[in-house]
């Protein structure tokens, strides 16, 4: 052990001792000490044919203690330097409800990759290594590249996760664009019989909505006459101005065009202010809006989808 209140950078020699006791730091010499992890026993080979045997029983080690860890069935890759922070860093993910589905200690290899990728079968956001402190092999970097997983690389925890934050923000809002027009959300609406502007072609309206919200894009039918198709919302204003989107309460103009192959609808003959409107919703753009834009509905929301599925008959 080093020598007491002696500076550890200026050379001085060591004393020796039989034994210690626990807790105490202990100077070890050897090769390729950079691969050694942190938190697992030391095994004292004392005769050569004992080599093979002690390793074997220190892979067992490692092997014990990862397998011990409790993975989730979808969740992101883990990779981390040492036990210690492994651990930490699992803690944290788990603090942040975070789930994962592997994880392993050491540089990134091939075969990490490979197993991140099963992720992109089940739900994308998850394709992603967490490498805590760890180098990547520049081949597992080219196959993350081919195949679409993400590695994020950091040597501070909080950094690693700010970064997996964003990209599964921008993933997500990169679905949302790409599944906006599939996903229809639920609408009453009213006609106000006093604000009729075009009956035809395109159908200009004013309209209350009675329940839900109601966005461009939004098939428009009449469940009380043979579910007739009225058309698709194509824009929405709110007193001159352009919406996106209108909730519950809201008076609006829309506009409404006819759908592709329908021949126009005429207000006044195929429908009039008696009418209630609702969306027409599917069971594709019923689980569109679950997956990509649950957080854009609230409770009065779902359960009037409730209500279509059973006017639709969508099981």
């Amino acid at each position: 052990m080093p020598q007491p209140l002696r500076e550890l950078r200026v050379k001085n020699a060591y004393v020796n001792h039989k034994a210690i006791i626990a807790s105490q730091g202990v100077k070890i010499t050897g090769k390729d000490l950079e691969k050694t992890l942190a938190g697992t026993p030391i095994f004292v080979a004392k005769k050569p044919d004992e080599i093979e045997v002690l390793k074997d029983e220190a892979s067992k080690v490692v092997s014990s203690m990862l397998s011990a860890i409790k993975l989730q069935e979808r969740g992101v890759y883990v990779q981390a330097s040492t036990l210690g922070s492994l651990e930490a860093l699992l803690a944290f993910l788990k603090q942040s409800k975070i789930p994962y589905c592997g994880v392993n200690i050491g540089p990134v290899h091939k075969r990490d990759v490979m197993k991140a990728s099963v992720m992109l079968e089940h739900d994308s956001q998850w394709a992603v290594i967490l490498a805590f402190d760890v180098k990547v092999e520049r081949e597992a970097q080219e196959i993350a590249d081919n195949v679409g997983v993400k590695i994020f690389t950091a040597d501070i925890i909080y950094h690693l996760f700010d970064n997996f934050l964003l990209h599964r923000k921008e993933l997500h809002d990169r679905q949302r664009r790409q599944h906006e027009a599939m996903a229809i959300f639920p609408c009453k609406l009213r006609i106000l019989p006093n604000c009729v502007f075009n009956t035809r072609d395109p159908i200009v309206v004013g309209v209350v909505v009675e329940a839900g919200l109601i966005k461009k894009g939004t098939v428009l039918t009449i469940p009380s006459k043979s579910f007739v198709d009225v058309g698709v919302v194509s824009s929405l204003e709110v007193n001159h101005k352009q919406v996106d989107i209108a909730h519950k309460g809201v008076e609006v103009c829309i506009k409404i065009e006819p759908t592709g192959g329908e021949a126009p609808k005429l207000y006044g003959r195929h429908f009039d202010h008696t009418d209630l409107l609702v969306s027409k919703v599917t069971r594709e753009s019923i689980d569109a809006v679950k997956k990509y834009f649950r957080e854009d509905l609230q409770k009065g929301d779902w359960q009037l989808f409730i209500e279509l599925k059973k006017i639709f008959q969508i099981i």
